[in-house]
């Protein structure tokens, strides 16, 4: 092996060992990232609930009705009501361009 080929290698090893550093700490950036944003959205998630009324019971519908109003509802065993703004469109992951094919028009 020439002193050439040993240099190149040694380069070679190098620039090996800066891209798997770089790939660490951009794997440990995107890991942070994903953690601030899971956290911001159980964040705002909490919020929306908060800020839900209980879907009525059939109960306090006729005490409505009767005129007695109702001030604290009862739980109807639903659940939360889904946050504004996220709906399985906004969740969904839009197609990479250039997929699409299409027949060519062309006489024959």
């Amino acid at each position: 092996m020439t002193d050439h080929e040993a240099k190149a290698d040694a380069a070679a090893a190098k620039r090996t060992e800066d891209e798997k550093k770089r790939a660490e700490e951009a794997k440990k950036k995107l890991g942070e990232e994903r953690k601030a944003r899971e956290e911001a959205s159980k964040a705002s998630a909490k919020e929306g609930v908060q800020a839900s009324t209980p879907t009525p019971t059939q109960e306090e519908n006729d005490l409505a009705v009767m005129g007695c109003n109702v001030m604290e509802k009862e739980d109807d065993g639903s659940g939360p009501e889904p946050v504004p703004g996220q709906t399985k469109q906004s969740e969904a992951k839009p197609a990479p361009r250039g997929t699409y094919e299409t027949r060519s028009v062309e006489k024959k």
